[in-house]
Parts: C-alpha cells; sequence; structure tokens
C-alpha cells in the first residue's frame, strides 16, 4: 500500500502554511507586495445560496471568512437564497406575457420585481451600518431600475444580464460586511475576467482570463467574487448553468493555482446518497477525483457535473483539493475529494436521476455513434444496441442532429439509478449485488460506464423514494471505514500489533477496521490511506515524528473515517486526560489505561456522561484481571438484572506471585529483588507493595458494578514502610532487607494459625451498614479460594442476589503480554460488533 504519512507538524497537508485568523495586523491601507502574499497557498472560499440566505446565515458565513481566510484568499458567492429562482420566474413571466400577449400580467410582473427589491434592502439593512445602508440601497434601486428597462425590452438579448443579479448584490453585500466588520474587502463581478467560448461547452480562455483576474484583485484585500456568471469573447454575458457557481470557484482556483477549494453548503459533504431522500445515507470522507466527478455526471445534489473538471489536469504538477462543508456546522469534517490510497478507493454510493429520455435510432451505433456521443456526452450509451440516455433539454437539440442526417429517431421517457465507487464496473461482486437489488425494478438495461467508476441501470418508470433506500441499503449495508489507533509502543502494544493481522483475516466484524495511527509518549505515525499491519512497528520506527497534544486532537477532529477507536496502552495519566476531549468527538475508546476509570468521581462521572452524550463506547476489560473476563462478567449480571453486594480477590499479579512464593526459606527482600531481575515488579517495587494499583482495581470493579466510589473511600495497607517510602529507587534497593522482619512476622504468626498471608481487595455492600472497601495484608486459611494460586494469577470472587451461596469465581493469569493483548482484542471485536448495527441518522442543520 502507498504509504501517505500525515505530517503532524503540519496536519493541513494542503496547505503551504498553517491557517491562521484574520488578525487586527492585516487592517492596513499599505497594500502589501504580491511576492509577500505569494508565499502563502491561496484558497478558495464558495458560498453557496443557502448559506447566504437570511441574515443570521451571512453573519454565520462572515465568522467562517474570519477563522479560515487570509487576505489573498478569494471569496466565491452565489445568489443569496432563492433570488436566482426569483429572477427565473420574472424572466419567463415576462417572456409568457410577450408570447401570449398578456397585458394582465404586468400588475403580477411589478409584484414580483418589488418582492425581490424588498428582500435585498432587508438583508442590507439589518446587516450593515447607517452609511453603507444608505450606499448599498441607492446601488440596488438602480439596478431595479435597469432590471426593469430590460424585462421592458429585448428580454432575449439581455436574459443573462437579468439573471446575473443575484450574484453581484449577494458579492457587494458581503463585501461591504467584511469592510465594516473583518477585514479590507473589494467585490469583483466575474464578467469583468472570466471568459468562455460559449454556454454550451463553458471552454476558459485561460490564459486572458488569468490576466484580468490579476487586475482586477486588490492586495491587501479580500477578493469576493460573483459566482455563476461570465462572459464569452464577443463580451455578451453568459451563465455557467444552474449550480455553477461550484464551477466558477474550481475555474478561478485553477486560474491562481490555489492549493484547496472549499464549497460551503447546507450539508456537511458528500454522502453515499442525497441525505434529503435517504436518512440512512454515510457521509463520503475522501473521494478520489475520477469517482467524484462521476457522481457530479449522474446527478450528485451537491457535485456540479463540470465542478471538478478546472482541478483535474493530467498534465500539471500542481494539484488543488477540494472540500466540502457546511456553513451551518462549520466545526464538522465534511468530504475532501483528490487522491488518496485504497481505502478511499473502496467507497460505494447510489444515485439517480428522473425526467430522462431513452432516445433510439440506427446513428446510434457504428462510426456515427462515437460522433453522436461526442456532441451530446450522454449520461450512458450503448452503440451495439443503438441507445443513449439524455435530459430532456437535449431532446429538441438531438432531434435537431439527426434531422440533418435524415434519420428517424424515438425517445422513450427513462429514469436511471446507477452504483458509484473506483472501478466497480469492473467487480463481478458489485454489479451482481446491484442487479439483485434491482430485481422487483425490471430495469430495461444495466452497464458500466466509460471510465468503469460507475454501473447504470435504465428504468421504464420513474425511480422511488422507496427503491433508492433500498438500493442504497443493499449496495452499503456492511460499508463502515473504521480507523483504529494504537498509543503505547511498549512489550504489550508490540504484541497487540503482532497478533492483528491474524485477527483481521479471521474475525468478520474487523472487516472494515484500518490501523491508521500509532503513537508512543513523543512520536506518531499517521497515515488516513492505512499502515500495513504486517511492517508496522517497522514503519514506525523508520517514519514516526515527533507530535505533540494539540497536532493530535487537531488530526483525531479532522479524521476521514466513520467511527475511530483508539486503544491506549500507556501507563500515561496525560493521555487518559484526552479521553473527554476523544468522547466530546464521538471517538470511541479501549483503555488498558487505570487512570481515567479510577479518576474523581466529578471527572469520571463527566466522562461517562460525555461518552453518552456523543455516542462513544469505552471499553477496559483490560484494567483489572489482563485478558480475564471480570468486567464483562460484572457487567452481564448488572444488565441482566442482578445486584452485586460484594467484590474481593487477589487483583494484582505481583503480588499473588510474591505471597504465594515466599514461604519463609528465602527473605522477603531477596525474593523482591529475584522478582525485580526477572521483570515480575515494577522498576520501582513499590509501586506494587504500596497497594495503589490493587486500591485503583478495586474502585474500578466497583464502579462497573454500579456504586459511586472515590479512591479516598478504599482503605489502603501500605506494605512499604514509612522511612523507606520516600527515598530513591535505588536506596530503597539498598535498604530492601529492612522489610524482612514485618514479613517474616506476618508469615510466622500465620502459620502458627495454619494459615498463609495473602494481599485481598474487598468491597462489600449491605443496605444497613452502606458501602465498606479495603484492600490490605490478611490472613486466610489454606482451604481459602484466595490460598492456592498459581503465582501470578488473579482470582476474583463476586457475591450477588443470584450468586448468595456460593460466590460466582474468575480465576487465570492476572499479567503478561499475550493475556494482556489478547484482552485488548476481545475488546476491539466487542467494540467492532456493536459500531455494525450502529445507525447514523443523517442531520441537515440547513435543511432539517
Amino acid at each position: 500500500m502507498t504509504q501517505e504519512n500525515i505530517n503532524l507538524n503540519k496536519i493541513n497537508k494542503d496547505k503551504a502554511e498553517p491557517r491562521r485568523e484574520i488578525a487586527e495586523s492585516d487592517f492596513t491601507t499599505d497594500v502589501p507586495s504580491e511576492n509577500k502574499l505569494a508565499k502563502h497557498a491561496i484558497q478558495v472560499h464558495k458560498f453557496g445560496g443557502s448559506s447566504l440566505a437570511t441574515a443570521e446565515c451571512i453573519k454565520r458565513v462572515l465568522e467562517i471568512i474570519r477563522a479560515n481566510c487570509q487576505l489573498n484568499d478569494i471569496v466565491v458567492v452565489s445568489a443569496n437564497g432563492k433570488t436566482t429562482d426569483s429572477l427565473f420566474a420574472l424572466h419567463d413571466l415576462v417572456e409568457r406575457t410577450i408570447a401570449e400577449q398578456k397585458i394582465q400580467t404586468s400588475d403580477e410582473i411589478t409584484q414580483l420585481i418589488t418582492a425581490l427589491a424588498k428582500a435585498q434592502e432587508k438583508l442590507i439593512t439589518d446587516l450593515l451600518n447607517a452609511n453603507n445602508t444608505k450606499q448599498l440601497l441607492l446601488r440596488l434601486s438602480k439596478d431595479i431600475e435597469q432590471l426593469s428597462h430590460w424585462l421592458a425590452g429585448d428580454i432575449v438579448k439581455y436574459r443573462n444580464d437579468i439573471l446575473a443579479f443575484g450574484e453581484v448584490w449577494s458579492a457587494r453585500l458581503l463585501s461591504a460586511l467584511l469592510n465594516e466588520q473583518v477585514c479590507p474587502s473589494n467585490s469583483i463581478d466575474s464578467r469583468d475576467f472570466l471568459v468562455i467560448d460559449n454556454e454550451q461547452s463553458c471552454v476558459v480562455d485561460t490564459a486572458k482570463s488569468a490576466a484580468q483576474l490579476r487586475q482586477r484583485r486588490q492586495f491587501g484585500k479580500l477578493a469576493v467574487i460573483t459566482g455563476y456568471i461570465s462572459k464569452d469573447s464577443r463580451g455578451n454575458s453568459c451563465t455557467l448553468g444552474r449550480n455553477g457557481s461550484d464551477y466558477s470557484a474550481t475555474i478561478i482556483a485553477s486560474l491562481v493555482a490555489a492549493g484547496n477549494v472549499t464549497l460551503w453548503t447546507d450539508v456537511d459533504g458528500i454522502y453515499s446518497a442525497d441525505p434529503r431522500v435517504v436518512p440512512n445515507a454515510r457521509k463520503l470522507h475522501r473521494l478520489p477525483n475520477g469517482v467524484a466527478k462521476e457522481l457530479g455526471r449522474l446527478g450528485n445534489p451537491v457535485l456540479h457535473a463540470k465542478t471538478l473538471l478546472p482541478l483535474i489536469n493530467p498534465l500539471s504538477e500542481h494539484h488543488t483539493h477540494l472540500h466540502v462543508a457546511s456553513s451551518f456546522d462549520p466545526k464538522v469534517i465534511g468530504t475532501e475529494i483528490g487522491k488518496f490510497g485504497q481505502i478511499a478507493k473502496q467507497e460505494l454510493s447510489v444515485t439517480y436521476l428522473n425526467d430522462l429520455l431513452l432516445a433510439q435510432s440506427v446513428s446510434f451505433t457504428g462510426k456515427t455513434a462515437e460522433r453522436a456521443k461526442a456532441e451530446f456526452s450522454p449520461l450512458c450509451m450503448d452503440n451495439q444496441k443503438g441507445f443513449m440516455v439524455i435530459t430532456q433539454e437535449q431532446q429538441k437539440s438531438l432531434s435537431q442532429w439527426l434531422a440533418s442526417h435524415d434519420v428517424e429517431i424515438t425517445f422513450k421517457p427513462v429514469s436511471i439509478i446507477a452504483t458509484v465507487g473506483h472501478r466497480v464496473a469492473e467487480r463481478g461482486d458489485i454489479k451482481a449485488r446491484f442487479k439483485r437489488s434491482l430485481k422487483t425494478a425490471k430495469p430495461i438495461d444495466i452497464l458500466g460506464s466509460d471510465n468503469d467508476h460507475s454501473v447504470i441501470a435504465i428504468l421504464p418508470e420513474t425511480c422511488s423514494i422507496e427503491l433508492l433506500n433500498s438500493v442504497h441499503h443493499e449496495m452499503t449495508k456492511d460499508v463502515r471505514h473504521i480507523g483504529l489507533v494504537v498509543a503505547g509502543m511498549g512489550n504489550i502494544g508490540e504484541r497487540f500489533l503482532e497478533l492483528l493481522p491474524a485477527q483481521l483475516n479471521k474475525v468478520y466484524a474487523l472487516e472494515n477496521l484500518h490501523l491508521v495511527g500509532l503513537l508512543s509518549s513523543k512520536k506518531a505515525l499517521i497515515n488516513n490511506d492505512g499502515i500495513d499491519v504486517a511492517q508496522a512497528s517497522k514503519l514506525f520506527a523508520q517514519e514516526a515524528q515527533n507530535y505533540d497534544t494539540e497536532q493530535l486532537i487537531s488530526w483525531l477532529t479532522q479524521n476521514p473515517y466513520d467511527e475511530l477507536i483508539v486503544v491506549d496502552i500507556t501507563p500515561s495519566e496525560d493521555f487518559s486526560l484526552l479521553y473527554e476531549q476523544m468522547f466530546s468527538l464521538g471517538i470511541h475508546v479501549i483503555g488498558a489505561n487505570k487512570w481515567a476509570a479510577s479518576s474523581s468521581t466529578k471527572h469520571f462521572n463527566n466522562l461517562v456522561n460525555t461518552a453518552d452524550k456523543n455516542n462513544s463506547l469505552w471499553l477496559g476489560n483490560t484494567t483489572v484481571g489482563a485478558g480475564l473476563p471480570i468486567n464483562y462478567a460484572i457487567e452481564d449480571l448488572r444488565q441482566s438484572g442482578d445486584s452485586i453486594s460484594e467484590l474481593s480477590g487477589i487483583f494484582s499479579g505481583t503480588l499473588s506471585w510474591l505471597f504465594e512464593t515466599y514461604d519463609g526459606t528465602t527473605k522477603f527482600s531477596e525474593l523482591l529483588l529475584n522478582a525485580l531481575a526477572q521483570g515480575i515488579t515494577e522498576p520501582d517495587p513499590r509501586e506494587d507493595l504500596s497497594g495503589r494499583d490493587v486500591q485503583r482495581k478495586l474502585l474500578i470493579l466497583a464502579r462497573k458494578a454500579g456504586f459511586e466510589l472515590a479512591l479516598e473511600d478504599i482503605d489502603c495497607q501500605n506494605l512499604v514502610p514509612e522511612a523507606l517510602q520516600s527515598l530513591s529507587t535505588h536506596d530503597f534497593l539498598a535498604r530492601a532487607n529492612e522489610l524482612d522482619e514485618y514479613f517474616s512476622s506476618a508469615l510466622s504468626d500465620a502459620k502458627s494459625k495454619g494459615a498463609c498471608i495473602r494481599y485481598v481487595a474487598r468491597f462489600q455492600y449491605d443496605d444497613a451498614t452502606g458501602v465498606t472497601a479495603k484492600v490490605s495484608l490478611e490472613v486466610l486459611p489454606q482451604t481459602d479460594a484466595f490460598a492456592n494460586l498459581t503465582p501470578c494469577d488473579n482470582i476474583f470472587q463476586i457475591s450477588s442476589h443470584w450468586y448468595q451461596d456460593n460466590p460466582l469465581i474468575i480465576r487465570g493469569p492476572g499479567a503478561g503480554r499475550d493475556v494482556t493483548a489478547g484482552g485488548l482484542h476481545s475488546d476491539l471485536v466487542k467494540i467492532c460488533q456493536q459500531l455494525a448495527h450502529k445507525q447514523h441518522q443523517v442531520r441537515i442543520k440547513g435543511i432539517n
């Protein structure tokens, strides 16, 4: 797999420098030199009509610009709200009035003009100060006068000039508002620089347009440019088609070699189907250029058919990335379109178009078929069967073209539905599944596109919403990309990664899991296109980079996955403090780290509530008992309706080994040093002997059992004498023999009673006395369940309403890299199984 690693020192790889807000220092009358500004990668931000529909929307856009733009960037705007629709309606009404010679509609025309003017007046007065309001109202009045004059004159000649007013008003208003509140700005009418050959092919005169744009831009001012409109080589106003502002934005981006284009709209990205009619559509975080282009061609509601054309130049070394984001929820990561690896190429989506025509003619076979295809760019075509599918708007021109060849043609109303994805037409499994999903629709034909990025079904009837939802479910039900980040590259982390390749191959629940991040305390390897699991440790050693917490959170916030799971195998309290931010981002956590689960009651409850609020899963089976299913057992009992009254056992593998082995024949200090040499204890054995680790484990289990408890509520016997507690590790080990007298005496007393000593954790709850909890050295009879363990084993005893007379006991190895790594994999499978059934309902803030 190609490695495209993310540099955490430059999270946004498409930007030449980190973005900064427009600062007070930018408000200057001195015009910065072009060379000074050129060192910053230019970005283009395009705002659609819904993003500029109301005063509230425009204020939101102002904040987006404040947070994301530099002075050398470019803002492209659509007309406010439905202004262009109103201009179309006005134009069409006048055209019909002339054709039908209806005098009585003049009042209706006047009413429409008045409504149009009042809508603009309201935006101006709601947003601008008195002086700017006066100036813009005066200019608006002149425009309305000009509009009325054109409507009364040669309406065919001035059609595009009439339709251009919406963008002109929008750019003028936003620029004035920016000048008032944010930064110096100037509005530019794109007809003053953008030259195309004609409205049909829209081929841009790149050299002339780029030169004229350079002349119009005022350095030191943020340019606000009209979308949708341009001029032809004869100077006539042209439009780029409905929703053509997106196309304008990418044309302008290509003229200035922009590093990035962001389309701000009412939807926070591209989805696997139109989210307005398919509630379970998935956001597609990353789309390859070719797939996005095919989606736009086949009717995706967000992508204009020609939007990507200016950005895809195989001969150019410059690459512009395209983002789609929501102006209604700008903090939510959108969709990025560009060049990506294999994971992004696995995405599937379903799109449809109604009100189409299937045109059949002998001219659509043989050599003339290629000429017909070049002339009309049909949605799909079969030159063996002699048909093509076109839009209704193409019917007249196609009929005229064939009439010149003296050839007959038949038209039949049809619709299409298509599955779109990288090279899907070459994948037999996708084509077979698509065909099965359409068995009740009885398609006329199913064929692959020329670029192989779609499989298209031609339907004899309108594609219903029910059919669209059904086909979408069948094509995408198993598709959910889950990113995996492993934090902690120590002994257990290495073993977890060693087990991962085999797990991915044999566990179905992990089918869509991708390793995308590896972290140590100082270095990180992040790759959105996936890290080769078979070489994970080697790649980390070779390619990991230094990072800090801010950079890590920035990447986590912008990760391109449906779900993200962080496996925390660190002992770090600092890393556990990131859990709250992770949960707020909807990230799931598997923690072997005990700090968060045993933190203060307030912090712990806040973590639980934040995770619940954001549907984040938090599993920590390995925080206690390594891979033993103690957490699962407690959770299962509680969910089944049982109530737990007592938890007890030996929770430390180190203390289990020490007291199972200590029989008095060897001094306790010698045994301790031997355990240290074998790696059984912590590097400082006082970490084990203090009992703090056992105390935290008991707290974790008590909370899991449903009790609100704090660490200070658990009495803890420290087995290290006070005189040895504050020494350095070296000095403590040198004086370890001072432990011998205490443990020798304790063991002798126990033996005199036919008993033994064990370090035991106990939690009890009684309705009358409440909670008691402690961890301490106890004297136990040799017949006790805790007395005869294999050294290093843990044992857990649960008493409950169901297990009163005969407590439930779980026993087994409580430490070790294999069992702990296995326990982490158990949690991973459980989370992925739960996520497989998770449903995402799309919420579109600008529409819902």
